[in-house]
């Protein structure tokens, strides 16, 4: 496995572990802390990054995926994840946080297209390998 590839399995790593402990700490301390609605929506943050933690791992071991794709589709998931979930943990905390996390908003739906952006870099870059 090159350098590369382990950065990329290891980033998978961590997203999944942070996922676990983001989900156990939903399901244990948020729970009573904020309402049902938040905690749906912190709920989705958590879905999201499972699943692109998934993807990450299986592009790390993804040998038949160029170097360059599997670079981009990096960039893209991380970015997104990091908007995309990220966005929706601080929205889904804002009755608890004790600034305004109002300026969030705008940057969720950035995540979701960088998200989307990944998946269809993959996809080309696929269609286009030899």
């Amino acid at each position: 496995m090159n350098n590369k590839a382990k950065k990329i399995v290891v980033t998978a790593a961590v997203l999944g572990a942070l996922t676990i402990a983001f989900g156990a700490f939903g399901a244990h301390v948020l729970k009573s802390s904020i309402d049902s609605a938040s905690l749906v929506t912190f709920e989705t943050g958590v879905r999201y990054q499972m699943y692109h933690a998934l993807a990450l791992l299986i592009l790390g071991f993804a040998t038949a995926i160029p170097e360059k794709t599997r670079k981009w589709v990096f960039v893209f998931f991380i970015f997104g994840i990091i908007f995309f979930s990220g966005s929706i943990y601080l929205l889904a905390l804002k009755s608890v946080l004790p600034f305004s996390v109002s300026f969030v908003g705008p940057i969720t739906p950035i995540g979701g297209v960088l998200l989307v952006i990944g998946w269809l870099r993959l996809g080309y870059g696929l269609l286009n390998s030899k």
